[in-house]
């Protein structure tokens, strides 16, 4: 018997994520159209299989309910809206860049808050859960990142996942839905350019908001730094947007040609998008990201050049593969940090403990996602010439 597919519809993922939540109810959130728009999407655009469906389903009833128990957070502990986030270091630049190597190596200093991912995975306490003991959620989170190491092919070769190290915030961005995160898991190219045209703010707040959230369970459990370090691929759509809504912000930029970065992020995506539907197409999913990513440097070189130049820092790939701590200590220097000797013996411990070479090389074929040098080169000639030594 053929079984009936996964709903999707509007009205019952609110309720089920309402029932879940346990507290509050759905009114005018600003992200609601967003999720409507999505859900269509899911259903009528990305031609999910049927685990794919499943697993958007949960993915957004459990985003739902947890904005609902953060908000019931929020109007009980009016404190955590006191939380500051100062002057954060906000790491930009195309995937594949090393940012996710220069984050975790800054966020070791003892100085430093980043987001870890079952922080940003499981955000709010889970039911009956204390803020001080959160071994329930980094149980999940650890089960679920051992799920996708299982299903997902070759990811321990592209992104090294890790329920207890700094990771993207993009996770915390994707409680508003105004994250690249579906464009990640599907082909849903007509909502990715509908949500790309979106005033960002609202979900950079909310995303604040959270980060807020964060600050204050981490002083509950004893754990005070002095700046936060952040980091996302998608930021380089919106560097005017993080420039506002963190006023203290300073930007690391890291750089690589993309002639490299931009089929290996393909890569990346292709491997998400075939675990949800059985039609995932190489050449769409390079063409869209591909695109994606040029309208996103585009959009970031025009921050710089609009009098922000001051607060941006280039760091060069190789510089940070070869001499990772002469970058951080630069970097520190860019933000006014002195690179002290705890800080340069914790980033040690942490390089020695997670050499590139205890992961599998990522093998892929440019030619598959329809990249060629020549094209690559073309698309991106202005970043090139600008910011990639020896271009």
């Amino acid at each position: 018997m053929t079984q009936p597919a996964i709903d999707l519809d509007y009205d019952a993922v609110l309720r089920d994520a309402r029932e879940r939540a346990g507290v509050g109810a759905f009114s005018n959130e600003f992200y609601l159209p967003v999720v409507r728009r999505l859900l269509e999407a899911f259903d009528r655009e990305a031609d999910l299989n049927a685990a794919g469906r499943a697993m958007q389903r949960e993915r957004i009833v459990g985003q739902l309910a947890t904005n609902l128990r953060f908000e019931s957070y929020w109007s009980q502990f009016p404190e955590i809206a006191e939380e500051k986030i100062e002057a954060p270091i906000v790491i930009v630049g195309f995937g594949r860049t090393g940012s996710t190597l220069l984050q975790r190596l800054l966020a070791a200093d003892p100085r430093a808050h980043a987001p870890l991912w079952w922080e940003g995975r499981f955000p709010v306490p889970f039911a009956g859960e204390a803020i001080e003991n959160p071994e329930q959620r980094i149980a999940t989170a650890k089960a679920e990142v051992e799920m996708m190491y299982a299903t997902v092919p070759g990811l321990e070769s592209i992104h090294p996942l890790d329920a207890m190290q700094a990771d993207e915030e993009i996770l915390l961005l994707e409680q508003s839905f105004y994250s690249d995160t579906p464009e990640s898991f599907a082909r849903v190219l007509e909502f990715g350019l509908w949500r790309e045209a979106l005033d960002q703010t609202p979900g950079y707040a909310y995303m604040k908001r959270m980060l807020q959230f964060l600050q204050w369970q981490k002083r509950r459990r004893g754990i005070v730094a002095e700046r936060w370090i952040l980091k996302s691929p998608q930021h380089i759509h919106n560097c005017d947007v993080v420039l506002s809504v963190f006023p203290g912000a300073k930007i690391v930029q890291t750089h690589r040609d993309p002639v490299e970065t931009i089929p290996s992020w393909a890569s990346l995506c292709y491997s998400l998008w075939q675990q949800n539907s059985d039609s995932a197409d190489p050449l769409v999913c390079g063409k869209h990201w591909d695109e994606k990513m040029a309208r996103g440097i585009e959009r970031c070189m025009r921050v710089r050049d609009a009098g922000n130049a001051d607060r941006f820092f280039d760091v060069d790939y190789r510089d940070t593969a070869r001499d990772p701590l002469g970058v951080a200590a630069r970097i520190c220097e860019f933000v006014g940090w002195a690179h002290t000797p705890a800080a340069r013996e914790a980033q040690s411990r942490w390089l020695e403990a997670n050499r590139r070479d205890l992961r599998p090389p990522h093998e892929y074929e440019p030619a598959m996602f329809g990249y060629t040098e020549a094209g690559l080169k073309a698309r991106y000639r202005e970043y090139r010439e600008r910011f990639v030594r020896g271009a």
